[in-house]
């Protein structure tokens, strides 16, 4: 049995054997996992997108939505990560253990391809980069541009493949370096703050809708940054302490919040929002080169090559630590759940280096390879995190694990469930119907993962509940494919 906060046992948690010589990692590079995590592509477009949503009213209500939403997230993982210490890999540990084994693998599977998809936006957005200098490289979506982030994929597999140690010392170097020209970008753009365009850029320009409006358009960039929030959960095996994944969860959060929310703002001091949302990405090296010149744009470039790279190599790791998890939970099929010697899960980091192959061909399709890669991951990220937040609320009410806890204590993690699940179902709402659509077009085939994994251990596939739900998402996949051809849904 394990013990809460307050030394009382903790309820239906039993005790896991250890699985190998699993490589153990401190507080410190969790949370430089949580930090590699988010600061990624995401920053560097922030500018762009918000300037073709909404002004610096409507941005500010946006983090302030955002960071809180986001926060109340955090805290839930930093909870459960303490309530729950035995689950491995947070996110679809969580889903499984409050609501049955098929969401379990939903939101598993989920995860898994948000990441994955996550991954193209990195190479997108590096070829957009280097476009600027080559032109065949277009804004990342050119056959040339496909190819070579092809190669940089299975380069990248290859480098992770020698080993988990080796990696998260890389990423742990990589994530503080890449933070230096985010912060010198801030620091530029305040220098050269003009007051006058930020006072006109207040309210929207004339494309932007009503200020509800602005900010509901917002919302799904905002995931997009903030996803990474739980990478010390998903990673938490390897943790010296259980303990460490809460603390490594907060502190990367606000670490990079105050980052995010500052290069948003300061941008509306340098140009008109309407010359901004014109700007190609990465938009924050335009930004930067109009307060500056030319030199910006390469500063920015060279410090989003780096950013770019190091948050691959980590949700690279985290995509593949779900996949190992949740086949040695034997929820997944078993050749998931194989390591090498170096504790890498080759497997499951094969099949998501072919996902994220898959997804960068479909890119040269897309009118918009990088918004559509952006908007894709955080709409596939929305159900693992309802499904979590849900999870901690289900908890409260339950009691479990609050049996001999104070009602102060039980009091307020009530509240930071119910405002974590109003936030995430906000942010369903938000993404809108296409989005969830075509992450159906994805669930539906994805069963047959589920399938497998049934037919190894001599079981029905489907249960009842599981059969109707398997039903629901078959709908929705085949009303997406409808809208695809039809044009009604746009990639």
């Amino acid at each position: 049995m394990h013990a809460t906060e307050n030394g009382s046992p903790q309820a239906g948690v039993a005790q896991k054997p250890s699985s190998g010589a699993s490589t153990k990692v401190t507080v410190a590079t969790l949370t430089m996992m949580v930090i590699g995590s988010m600061v990624g592509a995401g920053v560097f477009s922030l500018p762009r997108r918000f300037a073709q949503e909404t002004g610096v009213l409507g941005a500010l209500i946006a983090w302030v939505v955002a960071g809180f939403g986001m926060l109340m997230l955090a805290f839930v993982f930093q909870r459960l990560a303490k309530r729950k210490p035995a689950l491995d890999a947070g996110v679809y540990a969580y889903a499984k253990a409050g609501f049955g084994q098929f969401v379990g693998f939903f939101s598993a599977i989920g995860y898994w391809a948000s990441a994955c998809v996550g991954n193209v936006t990195y190479w997108v957005l590096i070829m957009s980069t280097l476009g600027a200098l080559w032109p065949a490289l277009g804004e990342g979506d050119t056959w040339v541009a496909i190819l070579l982030s092809s190669i940089g994929l299975w380069l990248f597999f290859l480098l992770i493949k020698q080993g988990v140690k080796e990696a998260t010392a890389i990423n742990r170097i990589v994530t503080i370096a890449k933070l230096v020209p985010i912060i010198v970008f801030v620091l530029i753009a305040i220098f050269c703050f003009h007051p006058d365009v930020f006072v006109d850029n207040l309210m929207g320009a004339d494309y932007a809708g009503s200020l509800m409006t602005q900010v509901r358009d917002t919302m799904l960039v905002t995931v997009f940054v903030f996803m990474g929030v739980e990478g010390a959960s998903v990673y938490s095996r390897h943790a010296q302490k259980r303990e460490h994944v809460g603390r490594a969860t907060v502190l990367g959060f606000l670490s990079v919040f105050a980052i995010f929310a500052s290069v948003t703002v300061v941008s509306y001091g340098i140009l008109p929002m309407g010359e901004i949302a014109a700007l190609r990405q990465p938009s924050m090296a335009g930004v930067l080169e109009a307060a500056v010149g030319q030199w910006g744009t390469v500063f920015v470039s060279i410090g989003l090559i780096v950013s770019v790279l190091g948050a691959y190599l980590a949700w690279s790791l985290m995509a593949a630590e779900v996949l190992f998890v949740a086949a040695k939970d034997r929820d997944l099929p078993k050749f998931l759940a194989k390591q090498t010697g170096d504790d890498v899960p080759v497997n499951a980091l094969l099949l998501s280096t072919l996902l994220a192959q898959v997804v960068l061909v479909i890119t040269y399709f897309s009118e918009e390879a990088f918004d559509f890669a952006l908007d894709l991951t955080a709409a596939l990220s929305l159900i693992p995190y309802f499904l979590a937040a849900a999870y901690a609320l289900k908890l409260v009410v339950t009691r479990e694990t609050y049996l001999h806890e104070r009602p102060r204590r039980l009091a307020a993690d009530a509240v930071i469930a119910v405002l974590a699940v109003v936030y995430t179902l906000f942010l369903i709402y938000a993404a809108g119907l296409q989005f969830l659509l075509i992450s159906m077009i994805f669930y539906a085939p994805a069963t047959i993962l589920f399938a497998i994994t049934r037919r190894e251990q001599h079981r029905r596939v489907f249960s009842t509940g599981e059969l109707v739900l398997f039903a629901v998402v078959v709908i929705g996949a085949i009303v997406g494919v409808v809208g695809l051809a039809q044009g009604l849904i746009q990639l």
